[in-house]
C-alpha cells in the first residue's frame, strides 16, 4: 500500500488539505472454513495487503468518497435513510450507520482510499474496507470510545444489513485484531482468542490465485448457511433437553441420529462442519509441537471436504490442489468462501520454485490464464499510520 499515492489522490480530489491515513489488512485463514457462523473455531492471520484510506472531517453532514482504484466518486448524507446504490460505497455507508448506532457521533468527511488486496482472491478486501473505516471513524469522531470488538461487529452488521451477505465474524476479526508474525485461534461463539506464533522454519505459505470468481458465491454462501440451520433445527427437536444453538453443539452421534430427517445435501454440509471443527483443534496441537506435516495433512482434508461435501470448490481450484499434491506440497486447500479465488499452500522451501513454475505452466496450458502468486506475510491489524 502506497501512502504517497493515497495522499496525492486525496489532495487532488478534495480541497488540498490533508487528513489522517488509516490502514486495515486483508486476511488468510490457515484452516477453519465455514465454521465461524456455526459457532466453531477459525485460524486466521492478517496479511501485508489491505485497504488504505485518507480521511478528514469536512464540517458538513455529507460523506464524500473517492475510490482511487475505480476512479469513482460517491456522496451521501450521514443521515440518508437509503444510502448509495454503488456497491463499493454501501460498505462505507453501512459502517457510518453502524458506528452511529454504537454512539459514535459521525459527521461528514472526505475520503480517498485504495487497496492492494487482490479482488476475488478470498482475502477479504470487503472486511479490510469495513475495518479501515470503523477504526478511522472511531478515531476521528468517537475519541476511541468503542472497543475493537465493536468495530468487528459493526463490519459484520454492514455485510448483513447493507450488502446482503450473512457472514460470520472471522474476516473483520482478523483485520482488526491481527498481529505481525502471529496467527489467531478464535472461538467464534465465546469470542475468546489466542495468538499463536507462526514462523514455520523451512516452509513458505503461498496463495495461488485461480483468477476465477463464479458469480453464485454470495447466494450459494447464504444457501450453505441455511443448510446448517436446517440441521440445527432437527437437532433441537430431537434433543430438546440440550442447548443446541449451532453445529458447534453437535457431535457425530447426534448428527447420525437425525440423518434420516434432513436432506442428503444438508447432511453433507453438516458433516463437513463437524469434521472441520475437529481439524482446527488438531492443527492447533500440531502447531504447538512444530508438526507442519500434520498441519498440511489437515489442509488437504479440508480441501476434500470443501470440494465434495460442502461443494464450494470449482474445477480450477481442484486442479491447483492436484498440482500441489503432485509437487509434494505439504498442505493445500481452497481458502475463503469458495467458488473461485485462491488455494493456500504450505510448501517446503526446497520445493517452492518448482511448484510455482509447474502450477503456472500447467494452469496456463489448461485454462489459458496465468494464476496469481502471493507470498503470505503475517502483518498488523487496523491502525492509524499518520
Amino acid at each position: 500500500m502506497d501512502i504517497e499515492h493515497v495522499r496525492s489522490r486525496f489532495i487532488k480530489h478534495f480541497d488540498g488539505k490533508t487528513g489522517n491515513i488509516y490502514a486495515s489488512p486483508g486476511r488468510i485463514n490457515l484452516i477453519g472454513e465455514h465454521t465461524d457462523y456455526n459457532g466453531g473455531f477459525v485460524f486466521p492471520g492478517a496479511v501485508d495487503k489491505g485497504i488504505m484510506a485518507e480521511v478528514r472531517p469536512n464540517g458538513t453532514d455529507t460523506v464524500m468518497c473517492y475510490s482511487i482504484d475505480l476512479k469513482d466518486r460517491v456522496e451521501f448524507k450521514v443521515t440518508d435513510p437509503e444510502g448509495p446504490h454503488t456497491s463499493w460505497a454501501k460498505y462505507i455507508y453501512g459502517i457510518v450507520q453502524e458506528m452511529r448506532k454504537l454512539g459514535v457521533d459521525v459527521k461528514g468527511f472526505n475520503t480517498a482510499f485504495s487497496g492492494d488486496v487482490p479482488l476475488g482472491a478470498g482475502m477479504s478486501s470487503s472486511a479490510a474496507l469495513e475495518s479501515c473505516f470503523a477504526f478511522a471513524l472511531n478515531d476521528l469522531f468517537g475519541d476511541n470510545k468503542i472497543a475493537k470488538w465493536d468495530m468487528v461487529l459493526a463490519g459484520q452488521a454492514t455485510e448483513h444489513n447493507y450488502v446482503g451477505v450473512k457472514c460470520g465474524i472471522m474476516d473483520q476479526f482478523a483485520s482488526v485484531f491481527g498481529k505481525e508474525g502471529k496467527l489467531m485461534r478464535l472461538d467464534c461463539r465465546s469470542r475468546e482468542f489466542e495468538y499463536f506464533p507462526f514462523d514455520p522454519k523451512g516452509y513458505r505459505l503461498v496463495l495461488v490465485d485461480s483468477k476465477v470468481k463464479h458469480e453464485l458465491a454470495s447466494s450459494a454462501y447464504n444457501k450453505r448457511r441455511q443448510s446448517c440451520e436446517n440441521v440445527v433445527a432437527e437437532l433441537q427437536k430431537k434433543y430438546a433437553d440440550k442447548v443446541i444453538e449451532t453445529l458447534r453443539d453437535a457431535d457425530w452421534d447426534m448428527l447420525e441420529s437425525v440423518k434420516a430427517n434432513v436432506s442428503e445435501e444438508d447432511y453433507k454440509r453438516a458433516h463437513f462442519v463437524l469434521g472441520e471443527k475437529d481439524r482446527v483443534l488438531a492443527v492447533c496441537d500440531a502447531l504447538e509441537k512444530g508438526d507442519y506435516e500434520t498441519v498440511g495433512a489437515k489442509m488437504y482434508e479440508t480441501h476434500y471436504g470443501l470440494s465434495k461435501e460442502y461443494e464450494v470448490s470449482c474445477e480450477e481450484l481442484d486442479f491447483l490442489n492436484e498440482v500441489a499434491k503432485e509437487n509434494g506440497v505439504t498442505g493445500s486447500r481452497i481458502m475463503g468462501g469458495g467458488f473461485g479465488g485462491c488455494t493456500i499452500n504450505l510448501v517446503k522451501e526446497e520445493l517452492y520454485d518448482k511448484f510455482i513454475a509447474d502450477a503456472k505452466a500447467k494452469y496456463e496450458a489448461k485454462y489459458g490464464k496465468t494464476p496469481g502468486v502471493y507470498d503470505v506475510v503475517i502483518s498488523e491489524g487496523s491502525r492509524r499510520i499518520s
